[in-house]
């Protein structure tokens, strides 16, 4: 019943991920969103964003950010950190996970995607076919609508994570 809200994999942070590891099995193009997964809601892009990105794209991967606020929010942030990105993007709508595929000149079986919201980004990664990673957010202030959502994220977490639980318990037995 939850499975299209369900992350591929999940990390504290956009920080703390191995991006050694996914680039030796092959994804080339990491899209982000922005708000809670990489800066505090409304901040701009830090140094540690920078850098973080600097060092992907040292790494050999492509970036696009891609969000659901306006140009003047996401392309200052995109600047600063020298990636592509897609505004406005309407998700879970999948038609600008593939846009910012095509930008990154990457496809599904190569991207993945990172962000901290379970009905916008991750669903909207599953109905694009990419591979997730949820985030836990940066920081409690948000938005009302999205507070009311964190709520119903629970719910499908709690699932998630039963899941998760009992397909360990079959890897040990196995």
């Amino acid at each position: 019943m939850f499975r299209s809200f369900y992350p591929t994999w999940c990390a504290d942070s956009a920080y703390g991920i191995d991006y050694a590891r996914y680039y030796r099995e092959g994804y080339r193009g990491l899209i982000y969103d922005i708000d809670n997964t990489l800066v505090p809601h409304g901040a701009p892009a830090t140094k540690e964003a920078q850098v973080l990105f600097a060092r992907l794209h040292d790494m050999g991967f492509r970036t696009c950010l891609i969000s659901n606020n306006q140009e003047p929010r996401v392309a200052p942030f995109a600047r600063r950190v020298q990636s592509d990105f897609v505004c406005d993007a309407h998700k879970p709508s999948r038609k600008n996970y593939i846009r910012a595929m095509e930008l990154m000149g990457t496809g599904r079986e190569n991207t993945l995607f990172i962000g901290d919201q379970l009905f916008t980004d991750i669903y909207g990664a599953n109905r694009a076919g990419i591979p997730s990673i949820l985030t836990k957010p940066i920081h409690p202030k948000e938005e009302i609508q999205i507070v009311f959502k964190r709520y119903l994220e629970r719910i499908v977490l709690y699932f998630y994570q039963r899941k998760c639980r009992k397909e360990a318990g079959r890897e040990k037995s196995g």
